[in-house]
């Protein structure tokens, strides 16, 4: 199951997985504000976001129910999957119990003392909460069963079950606008769509995976190893996102609020680079665990694929924001944005090509069952992240809080890498990624980043295109797949001595 095929259509499927709500979202969103008016969309916005959060309660099962399936796929002890299963998904489902109890129970405190809800939508937004609280077991759980089907490389499967729901959690709503714009009728469609997801998920584990059909298994003895990788897994899940959205509020405690839109606008389009790595990572984690079982030498070629697929792929867009940053951030949302903002995009999109290839030390790590190690880094940095923004905001501005995360996120490539070439034992001559093609890329941006004028630095765009197309292919790419690419391109192009290939 770690065929590179594979592995390659099942981050297309992936990708795909996450694309298509982002495109639903940008449809709906307006219609669903125009529909619902800005005070109850602004309420759905923070129950969705309580939710997201509340699913924490899970505790990292979803991940570490992943791992451990395929750790048992990778090494003959498949007979021990039907224990693992239904321990993970009962211990998720008694989990999403105990947080919906404790939503419950903060609710009224949420809508009427921390939340700035007008008082006319106080009763509905209760209600909301509460139907959200009656649905978390079956998120919880539904993540657990997800983690069963990715474990196994049915990343097919996965998508086909997690677009509907995606696309539904927005044009479920649109659908009840008709009808009525409570809130708390919204949620329950909601609420419905999510049950329905569920059982979906449920159905088609039981029919495709057998040792789900056998009986119901639970041990006591399997729930700490599931908990204490999935701790760990908590643990990086909450700090991580702490560091990502830190930086805004402290912008806000020490530069004028308006800084932090000209902050925020160009992070959050960096941050869609990400979502390539991030669907790449999360076929790759079960084939690191699996791969790690049988074979750790198929391990580290996987390492290596990965880092060099998403340099691949992110260069060239960081190398097209950091050379025509100003002229991209004025077209999309004006001049004064792109004075205020261009040097930030700068410096976020150097530490996005960065922080992409950490994104695979970090899948490595968990998948060969050492989150504790990446749970550990990320709270030594939190610390640290924090006086650096605070620092260098008070002396550099707003592109020092850029300097700040792209600083951090080199630390924690670097000590990824490191941590996860000592827990792999990698060989050097496993790694084709030469120095001389790290330092040609360093530079090449240094170079985009200092261009004064317009014209100048569209030439060097595509000037920079001409050279790295050949540097990829002999830097980036091996000579084995080299091969296969000249293989697929002759296989995929119509020839005169085939008549039929020409028809199709």
């Amino acid at each position: 199951m770690t065929n590179s095929k594979l592995l390659a259509r099942n981050t297309a499927l992936n990708l795909a997985g996450q694309a298509v709500p982002l495109v639903a979202a940008l449809v709906a969103i307006p219609w669903l504000i125009h529909g619902l008016g800005a005070d109850r969309f602004g309420v759905l916005t923070l129950a969705w976001a309580t939710i997201g959060y509340f699913g924490l309660v899970d505790l990292g099962l979803g991940r570490a129910l992943t791992h451990a399936v395929a750790t048992r796929l990778g090494s003959d002890r498949e007979d021990e999957l039907l224990i693992v299963a239904w321990t993970a998904l009962a211990l998720m489902f008694l989990l999403g119990a105990v947080g919906a109890v404790a939503l419950a129970a903060v609710t009224p405190w949420l809508v009427t003392d921390l939340l700035k809800i007008p008082p006319a939508l106080v009763a509905e937004s209760a209600r909301s909460f509460y139907l959200l609280a009656l649905s978390l077991p079956i998120v919880v759980s539904t993540a657990g069963l997800r983690g069963i089907i990715e474990a196994h490389q049915h990343f097919g499967l996965a998508t086909v079950l997690r677009i509907p729901l995606a696309v539904f959690s927005y044009v479920g709503p649109l659908a009840a606008l008709p009808f009525t714009n409570r809130l708390d009728v919204v949620v329950a469609v909601l609420v419905v769509g999510r049950v329905i997801t569920w059982i979906a998920h449920l159905v088609l584990c039981v029919r495709r995976y057998a040792f789900l059909r056998n009986r119901i298994a639970i041990r006591r003895q399997v729930i700490g190893p599931l908990l204490r990788v999935g701790g760990w897994m908590t643990v990086s899940n909450i700090v991580s996102p702490l560091m990502t959205y830190f930086d805004r509020f402290l912008i806000g405690a020490l530069l004028p609020v308006a800084a932090v839109a000209y902050y925020v606008t160009p992070f959050e389009a960096v941050m869609k680079l990400l979502l390539f790595p991030s669907a790449l990572m999360g076929v790759l984690f079960p084939a690191f665990a699996e791969s790690f079982a049988r074979d750790r030498v198929r391990t580290a070629q996987l390492f290596d694929k990965g880092v060099r697929a998403v340099v691949l792929v992110i260069f060239p867009v960081s190398l097209i924001l950091v050379t025509l940053a100003s002229e991209i951030l004025h077209l999309w949302v004006g001049a004064e944005f792109a004075r205020a903002g261009s040097v930030v995009l700068q410096w976020l999109a150097v530490g996005a090509l960065i922080n992409s290839v950490g994104f695979v030390g970090f899948a490595v790590l968990q998948g060969v069952g050492r989150p504790d190690l990446t749970g550990k880094l990320n709270l030594v940095e939190l610390p640290l992240y924090v006086a650096a923004i605070w620092v260098l905001a008070k002396t550099m501005g707003l592109p020092g809080v850029a300097i700040a995360w792209t600083v951090r996120v080199f630390i924690d490539t670097a000590a990824l890498w490191v941590m996860a070439r000592r827990s792999l034992a990698v060989d050097r001559k496993l790694l084709h990624t030469p120095a001389v093609t790290w330092l040609s890329m360093g530079l090449a941006l240094l170079v985009g980043a200092m261009l004064p004028g317009t014209m100048a630095r569209i030439a060097y765009v595509f000037a920079a295109a001409a050279v790295y197309l050949p540097v990829a292919w002999f830097g980036l790419i091996t000579p084995s797949e080299r091969q296969a690419v000249r293989r697929l391109m002759r296989r995929s192009m119509p020839t005169i001595d085939d008549p039929s290939r020409q028809a199709a």
